[in-house]
């Protein structure tokens, strides 16, 4: 980490804690009578409070978005290409809030926080989650906040689905819904991949029903091979191939060698599959998988898009990506399809990238230009 912080950083930030007393009922109809929820906030909340922009984030993501814990840190938040001062979403301009939603482990209450209960950990016992329910605890956040409607909300990959989730949920209190590389249900593939990562983690021998904290253990190879799945799925041939082609980290083919091969792609999954495990929970990402494959927009609207958007009342960014196999560019504009037939307000932009469904976390000159644009006049709107 460098003696000083970049100019377009939002610098050193401290995540904040809602406590929530008031209790929840989820979609699957179970209570939490109370829970909390760890969040950043970049940028500041205007006098009228009309600046306030909401980010859901993905899968394996959290409420550090931006900037820097320490200035120990090897590096920023997860989505610091595109929040701080003069970036896409501007913290000059907008008051950008980022939560850990509820059943993760970085904070918020989950499957590694105590039950009232019992006194131990809540485990596999943790309630299913939907989508839905991430909508409500963000809206109750909001609340607290003294935020009535948000300017923008922002979301990625299963941080798409609660952006469209809110437009369905509280139409009023949102004037933007910015949708990246995301979907209005995963496909049967999709569902595939998730569950052949949560077979890995439940094969492993530490993970006891889900209730290794009790023995003092964590199913660590397991996550780490779910991990690896994932990440698999998130990048590109393109990429794989230009990072690692053929490429041995040891060995050799040479005839007589007796020298084990490894490939550098193999030695990089591990290396990622190991770090995954030792900092994100097993139970967690099982919960949360399993709500990224219950979402699907339109269930309760006879599967109809259409009539489900009719009831929206902001206008839609949607972003695809032509590498993205994991929510290809077919699914947003299936979305944006939708839209239309609902007259709603959309506009699309399917970016060229090699970088597969990775590319809304990366650096992009046209993603960059079309957010950066499609955000200032956001930012216009609230007179920021």
């Amino acid at each position: 980490m460098p003696d000083t912080l970049p100019q377009d950083s939002v610098g050193l930030v401290t995540p904040q804690v809602m406590h929530c007393s008031k209790p929840l009922t989820l979609a699957c109809g179970k209570t939490l009578t109370e829970y909390q929820l760890v969040y950043e906030t970049y940028g500041e909340l205007n006098a009228d409070k009309s600046n306030a922009v909401l980010i859901c984030h993905a899968l394996s993501g959290n409420h550090h978005a931006a900037g820097y814990h320490s200035m120990d840190d090897r590096k920023p938040g997860w989505w610091d290409n595109y929040i701080g001062p003069g970036k896409a979403i501007d913290t000059n301009r907008f008051f950008v809030v980022c939560p850990n939603n509820l059943g993760g482990c970085h904070g918020s209450t989950g499957p590694t926080s105590i039950n009232p209960d019992t006194g131990k950990p809540w485990g596999p016992e943790f309630p299913k989650l939907r989508v839905r329910d991430w909508v409500e605890t963000q809206a109750r956040l909001a609340d607290e906040l003294g935020i009535e409607q948000w300017a923008a909300i922002v979301g990625g990959s299963l941080g798409g689905m609660q952006v469209t989730r809110w437009a369905l949920e509280y139409p009023e209190r949102l004037r933007h819904a910015v949708v990246i590389a995301s979907a209005m249900k995963l496909s049967a593939q999709n569902i595939a991949f998730n569950e052949t990562a949560r077979q890995a983690i439940m094969a492993d021998p530490n993970f006891y029903g889900g209730r290794y904290l009790e023995h003092d253990t964590r199913p660590k190879d397991g996550l780490a091979v779910a991990r690896m799945i994932g990440h698999i799925t998130y990048l590109s041939d393109h990429v794989m191939g230009e990072k690692f082609g053929r490429d041995l980290r040891s060995g050799s083919f040479a005839r007589g060698k007796d020298d084990p091969v490894e490939f550098q792609v193999e030695s990089y999954l591990r290396y990622q599959g190991d770090n995954f495990a030792n900092t994100f929970d097993a139970n967690s990402y099982i919960l949360i998988t399993r709500a990224l494959d219950y979402f699907d927009l339109a269930r309760e609207y006879d599967h109809d898009p259409v009539a489900a958007f009719s009831h929206a009342r902001c206008r839609f960014f949607v972003v695809s990506f032509s590498t993205d196999w994991r929510f290809p560019a077919s699914r947003s504009r299936e979305m944006v399809d939708a839209l239309i037939g609902a007259q709603q307000p959309v506009t699309y932009v399917e970016v060229e990238s090699p970088y597969g469904h990775d590319a809304f976390l990366l650096p992009s000159e046209r993603y960059n230009r079309a957010f950066t644009l499609y955000m200032a006049g956001v930012a216009q709107e609230v007179g920021q």
